[in-house]
């Protein structure tokens, strides 16, 4: 018997802190339009999210559209058993795109990996059509414009869940993309990994490619570390963990002609599953079973203009161990692609009061402030999206029709925004330095350090900002002692005194800038005591408190000794194409 419902379940949710009030373009820890975090409350709070469940005699799967549409749960109905990793509550960690990554349940991403809209809520719709239940999830995105819409599907005798994803591009650009699906499981040291032979990238502290055998059992005792496992080649097309001490596990098969992506990441036993306890509520760690369409998170693909792209996968929970060379590929009859639906933009604080501008510019009224709202106050974190394509235009008729010059300032400093997001830097850069905005100084100043290496005039830049509130703000603190070390030595004494009116904080970002200006100082010893002081956040895939730590050993001159675990960094080669910044540029 098929059942369908939907309810408000509270959550424990750690909210998470901006990194700051200047837009993500240049950003290397982040994605623009979207705001990035530096760090995550200890205490939760409680918040109500929304959930859809849709079952049978057999299963029972709940999605939560509040959490970007991700699967929040499948409960295998014989046994009574969980089947996904959970968290216990909503707990994100410093881990791109967004640096808010949450674990557990199995998380679909699009147009990046991870999604960007984990913590975000998106649409939802939820239909019986015949003898099968349906839940959709997805939004029109905002960085690029594109659709996406994840379709989860049970059929009344089904022992599997069905996942179909729609990607659809209404633009004028061919834009990058890549999608993975990321189940996790909860991990014991006997948990099994059951994935085909064939030749593996692995990465860990070294990328290297080797053979995964077909002969052998692994299990997560055999790994003392962090890494990851991606299939270059496979003998069979099924894949999966079984956990003989919990009695459960899952398994996924696709088509490899659509979805040849296989992928396993795992925390290992030993030193790094304290990386995964900082997701959860205990002390327990999981391992992710990934599939997608591209072979490897190092790659992307394009949708071109008009195009779409659809690919079916299967995920079969299990309480016994499954052989893969035996699991055959389900066939279920699915509705139409047609009756799936594309959604439009999530209407979010980050998006409203954009659709109201465009809303304002294509009513064709003679005033803006008659017409729409004010414009975003700077520090909302509130930017112009990217992925809407006449936003420009819409910006240029509200900056001419304001009669207030305070808001008239505002709408060009975000038009100087979206033209930095559509790679237009030069014409940002110009329309930046026509503006006595703190904003956009500080915009400004980024640029021309990261854009055109022109030290001097970001300088000038930071110097005009008149706020102390914005000038103190650690953001733009860390970001013009970026700019002060850049010019050189010649900078020290100015670079002291800014540090003097922050000394009481404590900031993961301002530690690393002050051990950078006493290396600067040739103060190695103080440098060093100071990074071993602090108790750094942990951060995956971000190496400046490592590099900070070889420098001060280099000059002290014991190059080979340990990198501290307490600096918060992993050890991991550098690889993945997490970020498309440059995506429109290829």
């Amino acid at each position: 018997m098929l059942k369908r419902i939907e309810w408000r379940e509270p959550m424990l949710v750690h909210e998470s802190q901006p990194c700051g009030p200047v837009p993500t373009i240049c950003d290397e820890e982040g994605i623009y339009p979207y705001v990035s975090f530096s760090e995550t409350a200890e205490r939760p709070v409680l918040r109500k999210l929304r959930m859809i469940a849709i079952e049978n005699d057999w299963l029972k799967v709940t999605v939560c559209p509040d959490l970007g549409g991700k699967i929040h749960s499948i409960i295998d109905k014989a046994s009574g058993k969980e089947i996904l990793f959970h968290a216990g509550s909503v707990r994100p960690v410093r881990i791109l795109p967004r640096m808010a990554f949450i674990s557990g349940g199995i998380e679909v991403s699009f147009p990046i990996a991870h999604t960007p809209v984990q913590i975000e809520a998106v649409h939802a719709a939820a239909e019986q059509i015949g003898d099968r239940l349906y839940v959709w999830c997805g939004e029109r995105e905002v960085r690029y414009g594109m659709h996406w819409t994840v379709e989860y599907s049970i059929g009344e005798l089904d022992r599997f869940l069905t996942q179909r994803t729609t990607f659809m591009n209404p633009t004028s650009q061919a834009h990058a993309w890549m999608s993975w699906s990321n189940a996790a499981l909860p991990a014991r040291a006997d948990s099994q990994f059951h994935f085909p032979a064939g030749r593996v990238l692995r990465h860990a502290d070294v990328l290297e490619e080797l053979e995964w055998s077909g002969d052998r059992q692994y299990r997560l005792a055999d790994f003392d570390r962090m890494q990851g496992f991606f299939w270059k080649t496979s003998d069979c097309t099924a894949f999966g963990m079984y956990t003989p001490s919990l009695g459960s596990g899952l398994y996924h098969i696709a088509d490899p002609a659509v979805t040849p992506g296989m992928k396993l990441w795992l925390y290992g036993t030993g030193r790094h599953e304290a990386w995964a306890h900082q997701t959860a509520q205990r002390q327990e760690s999981y391992v992710e079973i990934q599939a997608g369409p591209l072979l490897e998170q190092a790659d992307n693909n394009k949708l071109q203009p008009g195009a779409r792209h659809t690919h079916v996968e299967f995920w079969l929970p299990s309480t016994e161990p499954l052989d893969i060379r035996e699991i055959s590929l389900p066939a279920p009859e699915l509705v139409e692609l047609s009756r799936v639906p594309m959604f439009d933009w999530a209407k979010r604080e980050t998006t409203l009061p954009w659709l109201a501008l465009l809303s304002a510019y294509d009513g064709g009224g003679s005033g803006v402030s008659e017409a729409c709202s004010v414009p975003p106050e700077p520090e909302s974190g509130c930017w112009p999206p990217s992925g809407i394509e006449r936003l420009g235009e819409a910006l240029r008729w509200a900056e001419a029709a304001e009669a207030d010059e305070t808001n008239r300032s505002l709408w060009t400093y975000y038009r100087a925004v979206w033209l930095a997001a559509q790679d237009q830097m030069d014409d940002a850069i110009e329309l930046l330095q026509t503006l006595e905005l703190d904003c956009a100084y500080a915009l400004l100043g980024r640029l021309l350090r990261v854009l055109k290496q022109n030290y001097e005039a970001s300088r000038v830049a930071y110097d005009s900002i008149e706020s102390a509130a914005w000038r103190l703000h650690p953001q733009l603190f860390i970001e013009r002692d970026l700019t002060l070390e850049a010019i050189g030595h010649s900078t020290l004494e100015e670079r002291e005194r800014w540090f003097k009116q922050v000394d009481a904080l404590q900031d993961d970002g301002l530690v690393e800038r002050k051990a950078a200006m006493l290396i600067s100082r040739g103060s190695f010893v103080e440098a060093k005591a100071l990074l071993e002081s602090y108790p750094f956040g942990s951060i995956h895939q971000r190496y400046e408190r490592t590099l900070l730590w070889m420098r001060i050993h280099e000059a002290l001159d014991t190059p080979n000794v340990e990198i501290p675990e307490h600096l918060g960094e992993d050890d991991l080669a550098i690889y993945g194409a997490y970020r498309v910044s440059d995506a429109n540029k290829e």
